[in-house]
């Protein structure tokens, strides 16, 4: 609750309380880490491409403040991390971020190798996503899998609980320099998201 003393009544005000902020237009100040952090890999990495897509609201118009943050495993399937049961992938990063300040995010990546789940199945390559976004209190997460590994998306145990339907939602599309992936955060097509 604030208060306020109103000078022409002398007097003691109550105001009612303001809801939570949401995230606002401020992620390209403090979030956004340039072309540095759109750079999963280095120009020149052998099979490396771009994912380009639009955060799109309810009414399929794209958002021009959201980012983007990916997450994925090195080409072997492994991180950079003491907890990976098959051993560190020394050095790498597996971070992107982008914001869609120009219309659209784009990371510079090369395809994830596939990872086990904690039962040891094998997942499909895919690259997890989480998009922060004006309205949104917290970040919502999705995860881009690839047209070209059909057989192990068939197979993929997380792929598997989204109705089938819905699963196209979580497959990128072929472009000239990579994959298109565009991220529909409501409405008709909206993308699959995972309460993590």
């Amino acid at each position: 609750m604030t208060e306020r003393t109103d000078s022409t009544l002398n007097d003691t005000v109550e105001l009612p309380g303001t809801p939570s902020q949401t995230v606002g237009p401020f992620l390209t100040i403090g979030l956004d880490w340039g072309r540095a952090g759109r750079m999963v890999v280095p120009d020149g990495t052998p099979g490396a491409f771009w994912i380009r897509g639009e955060i799109l609201d309810g009414a399929g118009d794209p958002i021009p403040d959201a980012l983007v943050e990916t997450w994925q495993a090195a080409p072997d399937g492994r991180f950079d991390h003491p907890d990976d049961p098959r051993g560190r992938h020394p050095g790498w990063r597996g971070l992107g971020r982008s914001d869609t300040r120009l219309g659209e995010y784009a990371v510079h990546t090369v395809l994830p190798g596939p990872v086990p789940t904690r039962e040891g199945r094998t997942q499909a390559p895919h690259i997890d996503v989480s998009v922060f976004a004006r309205g949104m209190l917290h970040r919502v997460v999705t995860r881009i899998y690839f047209p070209d590994h059909a057989a192990t998306n068939a197979t993929d145990p997380i792929l598997a609980t989204v109705p089938q339907d819905r699963r196209c939602t979580l497959c990128a599309t072929t472009s000239p320099d990579g994959y298109r992936f565009d991220i529909r955060l409501q409405g008709p097509g909206e993308t699959v998201f995972f309460d993590v």
